[in-house]
């Protein structure tokens, strides 16, 4: 895996993965950016959060759960002190469907947080306290 970072200006960054797509990436005013993009930061909680997101549909999808929606909403916390470190993550979703069985849900967080999602495992390892926590919402029939 590669990926580029281009400085362009102030503190504003053009990044590209190795699967050629980019990003801007920039500060705020405060720090010499212009805040067109998000922080570093928040694409390492945005990229995680993508992560067991992407794992978490996958694995209902191979159960045959009826998914509809899914939403993961972070918040995390950072050290005071310098390196302003991630402290705390808590990742919690909002799986949508029509009859979702809650051990279906529950077992895909828990396997995406314990097994498959490398971000996250990679984080938790590193110090970090991740967690984790579902919210099932019921679509109605043919939703």
């Amino acid at each position: 895996m590669k990926a580029s970072v281009k400085w362009t200006d102030g503190r504003q960054f053009v990044t590209e993965s190795g699967s050629g797509h980019s990003v801007v990436i920039d500060g705020p005013p405060d720090h010499g950016g212009r805040n067109t993009g998000p922080r570093p930061m928040e694409m390492l909680l945005m990229g995680m959060g993508a992560c067991t997101s992407f794992d978490v549909l996958e694995i209902l999808e191979k159960s045959r759960a009826p998914v509809s929606d899914c939403v993961a909403e972070i918040e995390a916390e950072r050290a005071d002190a310098v390196p302003s470190v991630f402290t705390r993550i808590h990742v919690h979703f909002t799986v949508s469907g029509h009859q979702l069985k809650e051990k279906q849900v529950k077992r895909a967080v828990e396997l995406s947080a314990e097994k498959y999602c490398s971000a996250s495992i990679m984080l938790a390892n590193g110090g970090v306290d991740v967690t984790h926590s579902y919210t099932i919402v019921e679509t109605g029939e043919g939703s």
